[in-house]
Parts: C-alpha cells; structure tokens; sequence
C-alpha cells in the first residue's frame, strides 16, 4: 500500500515540481511549419494545440480568415497563417493544426498551420540575419544544426497587428 502522506505535504511537492516545470518550460520554444516555412513561438505566448476540425465559414471575410471554431464553448477566429502572409494555402487534411494564440493576450484567435514541430531549445539555433521586409512581429530569425532557417513569431504584434485584425472585404 503507497504511503499516505498529508495533504500539505502533497500541495507542497506539487508546488515545487510546477516551479520547476515552469523553469525550464520557459526557455523553451514551441516549432510550427507554416506552408514551406518553420517559425518558433515562445511556450507562454502558445496555446493549446487542436486537431483540425471542422470550421464554420464566416461570409465576406478575406480568404486567410478560414472561418471560426467552438473549443469547449469559446468561439475562436481561425486564419490561416501561410495565407495570411500572402502565401500557398494550408491544406486541412490530418498533419494540419490550430493553434490557439490568443488567449493569454484577451484574444480568441487560432492559426491554422501544417504541422506541429514539437519543442526546440534555443541552445540548438544560431541567430540569423533577419529579413529586412519582415513584418514586426517576425524580425527575429535563426538557423538550426541542419541549415534550416527559423523565424520568431511576435504572437503579441501579430494580435496587435491592423491587417490581421481586419478580417473583412
């Protein structure tokens, strides 16, 4: 029989493993592929990442603004970010995801991408120049050990972006 222990005890252990957890989550980054692109996020500005599902359209919107979703009751947003950068459209088949970005920042938003990455360290990427044509919220960019190149995403300036805000025709 396991040892029983008080419930204290227990609040306190579990408080100091999510310290950690914390610790080391935030020197983390989360790795997406947007259509030919690879772009990084900080763990604290990345959501929660969903299967694609089925979206409901939303009529005269632009052609990145892929529709919204109910998750648990929310409503979100859902652009499609390779397009939204003027770019290929995303295929919804099983690799693609949404990731919810919005919330910590007041936001219901969620890009559709490729495919999810997993995690990298920022130890593993070497800075890179960085487009000069870069919108602001992707001016940081990186080279990791296999010579692909990897942009930052602002996920703060994007939300606070005016042409991704402006999902109308």
């Amino acid at each position: 029989m396991a040892k029983k222990g008080s419930l204290r005890e227990f609040q306190a252990h579990l408080a100091k493993r999510l310290a950690g957890a914390s610790e080391q989550s935030a020197a983390g980054l989360l790795g997406i592929q947007s259509g030919t692109d690879y772009w990084l996020l900080n763990l604290s500005d990345s959501g929660e990442i969903i299967p694609l599902t089925p979206l409901t359209g939303v009529p005269l919107t632009k052609p990145w603004f892929v529709g919204i979703i109910n998750i648990r009751g929310n409503l979100y947003a859902v652009a499609d970010f390779s397009a939204f950068q003027g770019k290929e459209a995303t295929p919804q088949n099983t690799s693609s995801r949404l990731l919810l970005i919005g919330t910590r920042h007041g936001s219901n938003a969620a890009l559709l991408v490729t495919r999810m990455l997993g995690l990298r360290n920022m130890d593993d990427l070497r800075p890179a120049t960085a487009d000069p044509d870069a919108a602001i919220w992707a001016t940081d960019a990186y080279t990791d050990n296999e010579g692909r190149r990897w942009k930052m995403l602002n996920v703060r300036q994007l939300l606070a972006d005016e042409n991704f805000m402006d999902i109308g025709v």
